[in-house]
């Protein structure tokens, strides 16, 4: 597998999918190395000079005024490892630790942090051999940085803590000798750069997105099969609709619909006044471009804000060379990501919201010109009744998660930290969003396959066949009341490998 150059200015969102969620190796760039180098010889001027510079030979955060001597550095930097190292609650998934462990050591390697190049380089021996570190998801507030999370990082890269390796929980200490790794020794400025950054919130956001964008190209496909079901009229999807409201994601999924449903027997018809009378459908159905489109739009903005978060230096102080100042700012401070994360809990609620909707005009006899719920002799069996309720409750759980945090501030610090973006907390909610919404997607599809089968002989178009087969492999017709818990869990696990949104390309 060919490795990934970490330098600090080139990776990208696939990169970092590749790390984290397919093991693929990275490694310090020579270029990246250099600049390291150079903005560590300003840090050791700094040292041997008189001028006090935060986090270099003062306190930290209210007691940055409290001047540290020359011997003291070292300890410094070991004390506020240690200290911020008080995270709580279950610990982040290994995805999101690999994840932290390249982005960290990507911004390190941007050459603005003033560490030496053996600082990142540990990073990704620690990625490459498999060394976990055990990090507490909760503790963040999201400035300065994600504090409590890195520092528990941090701590197993001075050889203390506890990590997983090889599948076992283990010490920090055993972890790294048996990956053959030296832990580190903290100089000067370095326990404060692995520190301040954004990179815990930003791990979750980016895998978050990633698995968000799945969900997206599934709701496309849900939407084609309920269409069907629900003999829905194609004019809707016309594409001067989007043309004189040029939003691109509606356009796309209008796109997206139409070539889904081409060729369907069912649709055909159904196009005449005189075969069908209804003259416009539920706007779950007609506005599922405009709906699925701001979506798609919203996604989109958010990738461009992650992408520019990728590659870029998050610590305190930074280091200038050309100028060589070491200059105090706020990069580490999480509101854009705070903000994007809200962003997406809204994008992903507003998609669980609309696929429910489709769900219960299927199961309702009274919308849908189907049996009752979806099931022959109604009433001794209840069918799909009760899949409509759990998507209910799945979708009314999303709007509660949804509520925004970005807006939220707790001071910290003794009033220095006093404002604040929550990008962490925001951030931590979207696994269990993404999960509803994957459920909730697989109860349409099950309802949207069901109906499809009472409108036999007919038949949907070859690429909309393809998702019902897919579900038709995982989940046979319901002839009669059993359990469906299995069949929404195996469709689930398909919306979440990807199998729905692979028709799309």
């Amino acid at each position: 597998m060919s490795s990934i150059r970490i330098d600090g200015e080139h990776l990208t969102l696939e990169d970092l999918y590749r790390v984290a969620l397919e093991s693929a190796p990275a490694e310090i760039d020579p270029a990246a190395r250099q600049r390291m180098l150079a903005s560590r010889r300003v840090i050791e001027q700094v040292i041997e000079g008189n001028a006090a510079v935060y986090g270099v030979n003062t306190g930290f955060g209210k007691m940055a005024s409290t001047r540290i001597s020359r011997d003291e550095i070292r300890h410094l930097q070991l004390n506020l490892v240690r200290s911020h190292a008080c995270g709580v609650g279950e610990p982040l998934s290994e995805p999101v630790t690999r994840a932290m462990l390249a982005l960290r050591a990507n911004a390190l390697a941007k050459g603005f942090s003033g560490i030496r190049p053996i600082v990142s380089e540990t990073l990704l021996m620690m990625l490459n051999r498999g060394v976990h570190p055990v990090i507490p998801a909760q503790g963040s507030v999201g400035a300065s940085g994600d504090l409590a999370p890195l520092a528990h990082l941090a701590l197993v890269a001075i050889g203390e803590g506890h990590a997983n390796y090889n599948g076992r929980a283990v010490s920090g200490a055993d972890a790294m000798q048996s990956a053959g790794i030296e832990p580190l020794v903290l100089e000067a400025k370095e326990g404060l750069a692995l520190l301040n950054g954004t990179q815990a919130m930003l791990a979750l956001l980016s895998l978050a997105l990633r698995n968000a964008e799945i969900a997206l190209a599934t709701a496309d496909v849900a939407a084609a099969l309920s269409l069907d079901a629900l003999r829905g009229s194609p004019a809707a999807f016309d594409p001067r609709i989007a043309q004189v409201r040029p939003h691109p994601g509606q356009a796309i999924t209008a796109r997206s619909i139409v070539s889904l449903n081409r060729g369907s027997e069912i649709r055909e018809s159904h196009r005449s006044p005189e075969k069908d009378p209804r003259v416009q459908d539920p706007y779950s159905l007609r506005c599922a471009p405009q709906v699925h489109g701001a979506v798609r739009d919203a996604l989109a903005q958010i990738r461009a804000t992650v992408t520019i978060e990728l590659n870029s230096a998050t610590d305190n102080p930074l280091v200038f060379v050309d100028s060589a100042e070491v200059i105090s700012g706020g990069n580490f401070h999480g509101q854009p990501l705070a903000m994007a994360a809200d962003q997406l809990a809204i994008a992903l609620a507003t998609l669980g919201g609309i696929a429910e909707r489709r769900i219960e005009q299927m199961t309702n006899p009274q919308t849908s010109q189907l049996p009752a719920f979806l099931v022959r002799e109604a009433g001794l069996n209840s069918g799909f009744m009760i899949l409509q309720v759990t998507a209910a409750a799945l979708a009314s759980e999303m709007k509660a998660f949804a509520a925004p945090h970005s807006v939220d501030s707790i001071p910290t610090s003794a009033n220095q930290e006093d404002y604040v973006s929550m990008g962490m907390s925001g951030a931590r909610r979207l696994a269990p969003m993404i999960a509803n919404l994957e459920r909730i997607l697989a109860i349409e599809m099950l309802a949207a396959c069901q109906g499809i089968d009472f409108l036999a002989p007919l038949r949907p178009g070859p690429e909309t066949r393809k998702a019902y087969q897919i579900v038709r492999q995982l989940s046979k017709r319901v002839d009669a009341d059993r359990s469906l818990a299995p069949d929404i869990e195996a469709v689930a696990k398909a919306v979440s490998d990807g199998a729905f949104a692979a028709l799309l390309g």
